[in-house]
């Protein structure tokens, strides 16, 4: 039995998302698809032979954005019964730390609830300690501690080896911009006070009343974060409205709490759109009166590429006193309306659209009513 370390106790030192794991129906097939459809690329993958409960497991990379698509060889599999229950989805937000044992015991403390103790494992490129906290539903942190680790992601994982899929252009995304959490109605504040007791996180951003609201329904978020702000979890819950809101569509169909989408950062989103687009990702689709309203053109100023590109791909931008963004949203990736994913582009701005929310939100609901769940 490993021997506990005695530690005095403070939050997790946090340096970034280490990775994100989806549980898929195919690990195989979901992997070629985000090679052809994201021009992400096979870095490391996992056999079904090789693991404790059979899980094929490839790794999707660009830049710092990294994907573990976890799929079960058999149907008693943890992995396949996830999927089957929720649907293709994010089942794990793995946080890289540099103080585990320290940071796991102030969680405890603090009313966390551990799922994985902490443990090594090894080969012959280091040692790499994990632990694993439950969040809302059935989304867990995996904390990851790496040290000196120099393999291809974590022990047990090799190379993908020649003949897999490869991108067909350069990489599209640098890293992670934050991560979109659903949760019951009243539960907000309990996971935002989760995030500030377990981790340290403070309270970022607020969205609340007509902020983020339309005609028929209406939403509430609150964004947490790092002291860093290298981790931003946006955290949404319903609110009443005339009709049913999309988080309540998310909770129906995901059958719980659970991610809504990732943000994924890039340098040029008017290529990253066009390559998408061309591989066959569909966008939610955004009126030409969006680009025509002469406050959007007064309130966003000069921006790097003109409004009739924007318009052209659909992409939305809004500006703060900081700087500006631009970002798209795709329709659902997955067969339920439960996962999608967001393209942004910063310049200075640190917001998260907030005067795009009306747009946004009008045209999910254009979706809702075509698949009659509004």
């Amino acid at each position: 039995m490993e021997e506990r370390r005695t530690v005095s106790t403070r939050p997790w030192d946090i340096i970034a998302i280490d990775h994100v794991r989806m549980c898929v129906g195919n690990a195989r097939q979901a992997a070629y698809f985000y090679v052809s459809a994201f021009g992400m690329e096979i870095t490391a993958r996992r056999r079904p032979t090789s693991t404790r409960d059979g899980h094929a497991e490839y790794v999707l990379s660009s830049g710092d954005v990294r994907f573990v698509l976890t799929g079960g060889s058999s149907p008693d599999s943890s992995a396949s019964r996830w999927a089957a229950v929720h649907g293709d989805g994010v089942s794990d937000i793995a946080l890289q730390v540099a103080n585990l044992d320290e940071g796991l015991e102030h969680a405890v403390l603090a009313g966390a609830v551990v799922l994985e103790e902490p443990h090594d494992t090894e080969d012959e490129f280091g040692t790499v300690r994990t632990a694993a906290i439950a969040a809302y539903g059935e989304l867990r942190h995996t904390v990851v501690e790496r040290r000196s680790y120099d393999g291809p992601f974590l022990p047990g994982f090799e190379p993908p080896g020649p003949g897999g899929p490869t991108p067909a252009g350069p990489q599209l995304f640098h890293q992670i911009d934050h991560v979109v959490g659903c949760v019951e109605l009243g539960r907000m504040d309990d996971w935002v006070d989760f995030y500030r007791r377990t981790m340290g996180f403070s309270l970022m951003a607020e969205f609340i009343g007509d902020d983020i609201a339309t005609k028929y329904s209406a939403l509430m978020s609150k964004v947490v974060a790092d002291g860093s702000r290298k981790v931003k979890l946006p955290l949404n819950e319903p609110a009443p409205g005339q009709r049913r809101s999309q988080i309540d569509e998310y909770l129906d169909h995901h059958r719980g709490p659970g991610t809504q989408h990732i943000a994924l950062e890039t340098h040029d989103i008017l290529a990253a759109t066009d390559a998408l687009r061309a591989a066959g990702i569909d966008f939610l689709p955004t009126p030409d009166t969006y680009y025509s309203d002469p406050v959007l053109r007064s309130r966003i100023g000069s921006v790097r590429v003109g409004i009739d590109e924007l318009r052209d791909r659909g992409v939305l931008v809004d500006r703060d006193e900081d700087g500006y963004l631009l970002q798209i949203f795709t329709r659902p990736l997955v067969d339920r309306p439960t996962f999608f994913v967001e393209l942004i582009e910063r310049h200075g701005c640190q917001g998260f659209g907030k005067g795009n929310f009306k747009a946004l939100f009008e045209a999910v609901e254009r979706e809702q009513e075509q698949r009659g769940n509004l």
